[in-house]
């Protein structure tokens, strides 16, 4: 990734709806450069995608939570199978897969407190692989707009 790169991911980021001929002028280059590189970043997997953000309350969706989930017995089989049946359900947003003590984090929205209380009764508390969750209710929900790429060699601290 260059510096051009970096520019056109971020302000692709910002307006994925703009053209070619209005991204290459914003970044004073040629539209044919414009279009190559993006083709590029598609074809190395940097640009996934292109999504519409949408209102969730808008759709119903009043109450989001974070619920973090433990399974047994922890091996691949396991996971996969929860984290693709936690996928296919239509409350989940996002499901995270991690190490320590909890072994998903699943984003749910969902229309109000009692559609939550029945999701976590009926689609987690019945599944045998599934030993124990904790739920923490979102009060705010904040993402970064724009993902910009870090510098290769920076370490934290």
């Amino acid at each position: 990734m260059d510096e051009l790169d970096s520019a056109i991911i971020t302000r692709l980021q910002a307006d994925a709806r703009q053209t070619n001929r209005e991204l290459a002028r914003s970044l004073g280059i040629a539209p044919s450069t414009c279009l190559e590189r993006v083709r590029l970043l598609r074809k190395r997997g940097v640009i996934l995608g292109y999504t519409a953000q949408v209102s969730l309350p808008a759709l119903n969706r009043h109450v989001q939570a974070l619920i973090a989930v433990q399974v047994r017995p922890l091996n691949r089989e396991v996971v996969d199978g929860v984290r693709r049946t936690l996928r296919a359900l239509p409350e989940v947003l996002a499901v995270f897969v991690l190490a320590g003590g909890d072994d998903f984090v699943v984003h749910v929205a969902v229309q109000d407190v009692g559609q939550l209380h029945s999701f976590l009764i009926d689609r987690l508390s019945g599944r045998r692989e599934i030993i124990g969750f904790r739920t923490s209710v979102i009060y705010q929900h904040d993402e970064t707009a724009v993902v910009t790429p870090l510098p290769p060699g920076v370490s934290p601290g």
